[in-house]
């Protein structure tokens, strides 16, 4: 039996509603397995923290992270680059990975969706490197490096081999950005001549957007730069139903931190009508890279459960109110764990 060491980081808006609700699961799957032990962490970050400790970031929550394993964020508000973007850099989080896929009973434009956008986490115009030129111009750069772009084709290579559909498209925009986006390219060819086995086509950014949204069956691993991946991901959530069902995991050698893609919704903070289902399969990442990592298939296993439970209420039409059903955040949370402890644990 193995004890892992979670952080858990509450956020902003409905951040603290969908953390109780992640909390939960943790503690009952340690209360109740004989194989997966927990000690959990639960830590400030956001706008709140900021108002609280002048720190978006405090250090002692900086610190109980470092100390952790692996990292669960819930959404963070206006801060949040101050918070995420510190967090991807320190821990040289590379990889961003979003799966987007079909799940039963969830109305959507496309059926039988299953795709996985890998992005480029640390470059790019996230890197915030602005400034002005005079008082009515600002001028952004653009970072793209050998290293980071054969490191993130690496990983999408690696993931198209273990899924059924072997296929990668690159996504750019070579054609305007034709020093950078053609680094990325020609280093991701490189790598994909060491996966002879994987089909592989590229593709613009804006034609990838349209052909999305016409024909997301197409797609199956995408592999692109961190700004472009940022925007194409959250569109195939929408395409397979709802943000409120997508994950995310940002990925480096030796840590990882798992998220909701979307945001803290202040609009609906406090009312008890958040999804916390894509925070739930956040969880289930989160078990997945753990149970990799460490050679733990207990982890493995327990993911595999959870993506059933999930699957299992939306068959019988359990679903919280922002995706057609009745329930609250608190109730939605109850079943899932009520039909978690039926599958089991062990």
């Amino acid at each position: 039996m193995t004890t892992y060491d979670v952080s858990l980081l509450e956020g902003d808006g409905i951040g603290p509603e969908l953390s109780e609700c992640v909390y939960s699961i943790l503690v009952n799957i340690h209360d109740k397995s004989s194989n997966l032990k927990f000690n959990i962490s639960r830590v400030e970050a956001g706008d709140n923290a900021k108002l609280k400790y002048n720190k978006p970031l405090p250090d002692e929550t900086f610190n109980e992270i470092k100390n952790s394993q692996a990292c669960l964020k819930s959404p963070v508000g206006e801060s949040a680059a101050d918070v995420v973007l510190v967090l991807r850099r320190y821990f040289n989080l590379y990889a961003n990975v979003r799966p987007s896929k079909n799940y039963p009973n969830i109305p959507s434009f496309s059926k039988d969706v299953d795709l996985i956008t890998v992005r480029e986490n640390t470059e790019d115009l996230y890197l915030g490197w602005e400034f002005y030129s005079d008082d009515d111009t600002v001028i952004s750069l653009r970072k793209i490096s050998r290293e980071a772009s054969k490191r993130i084709a690496e990983h999408a290579f690696k993931i198209a081999d273990s899924r059924e559909g072997k296929k990668v498209t690159i996504v750019h925009k070579s054609n305007v950005l034709r020093l950078s986006d053609r680094l990325f390219i020609d280093t991701s060819r490189e790598v994909a001549k060491e996966y002879p086995n994987i089909e592989f086509e590229q593709m613009y950014i804006d034609a990838c957007a349209m052909e999305l949204i016409r024909n997301p069956n197409r797609f199956d691993t995408i592999l692109t730069t961190n700004l472009f991946g940022d925007i194409i991901s959250d569109e195939a959530a929408q395409i397979t139903g709802s943000i409120g069902l997508a994950p995310a995991a940002n990925i480096g050698k030796d840590f990882a931190m798992f998220e909701p893609v979307h945001g803290a919704a202040f609009d609906i903070a406090g009312k008890n009508v958040a999804n916390p289902t894509s925070f739930i399969l956040a969880l289930k990442m989160m078990f997945d890279w753990l149970g990799e990592k460490y050679k733990d298939n207990n982890l493995t296993v327990q993911s595999n459960k959870i993506e059933k439970a999930v699957d299992d209420l939306f068959i019988k039409n359990v679903k919280t109110i922002d995706i057609g059903g009745k329930l609250s955040t608190k109730e939605f949370s109850k079943r899932f764990i009520n039909l978690l402890t039926d599958i089991g644990y062990d």
